[in-house]
């Protein structure tokens, strides 16, 4: 029920933003965000978009610096600031084609995958000492079946960063999260919205955990 609610409240979105919330299976999702590619930094950018900076504030403060995975990464947009802030080799992975070649272009990924989160990562036990996913597990994307295997790829002391659509926390996801005997939740944010610049937008939270 929490999931269609938010379902109908993401969906007095329009143009690509809208359709990709209405994606009801990932084969759908990554043509979309294909078709977006091009256009997506600057979409963001006017919507005042905010999860990035959220995440990358939230892994900085409770990772001092390693081997980082951006999962969902899309254009790109986290992958210079990660480099900034001192964490390395950072690699990326999305669903899209078309927004892993946006990122290549960038030039700020060690490496770049394409893959579904929610199914098998294509990465070893603990190969990670931090993995950040902004924008993923929201509306139409990923719920807590992505969650396994993001723990799975991260070190013991290893810091896991999302930003979580506040329907799908409240749906079942924080619990999901916090019953995980491999991490241990450390620090949760208020409630904020993600794009300011985008009227209708559901709130969501962030949420920092260590691996055990």
């Amino acid at each position: 029920m929490a999931e269609q609610r938010g379902r109908e409240d993401e969906g007095r979105h329009g143009g690509h933003l809208g359709a990709v919330y209405d994606a009801r299976d990932p084969k759908q999702v990554a043509v979309l965000y294909d078709a977006w590619a091009a256009g997506y930094d600057a979409q963001m950018a006017a919507a005042g978009y905010r999860h990035p900076s959220v995440g990358l504030a939230l892994l900085a403060r409770h990772l001092p610096g390693g081997a980082v995975l951006d999962a969902g990464c899309g254009t790109g947009l986290l992958g210079d600031w990660l480099a900034i802030m001192g964490f390395a080799p950072v690699q990326g992975l999305d669903i899209s084609a078309g927004m892993l070649a946006v990122a290549q272009a960038k030039g700020s990924y060690a490496g770049l995958h394409q893959a579904a989160l929610g199914g098998p990562l294509p990465f070893g036990d603990a190969a990670f000492d931090g993995v950040i996913s902004t924008g993923v597990f929201t509306t139409g994307h990923v719920g807590a079946e992505g969650l396994a295997e993001l723990v799975r790829i991260l070190r013991p002391g290893g810091a896991l960063v999302l930003t979580v659509k506040m329907p799908l926390w409240d749906g079942g996801f924080g619990a999901a999260l916090a019953a995980l005997p491999e991490v241990r939740i450390v620090e949760q944010t208020a409630p904020y919205v993600s794009m300011p610049g985008e009227a209708g937008t559901v709130p969501s939270l962030a949420v920092a955990a260590l691996r055990v």
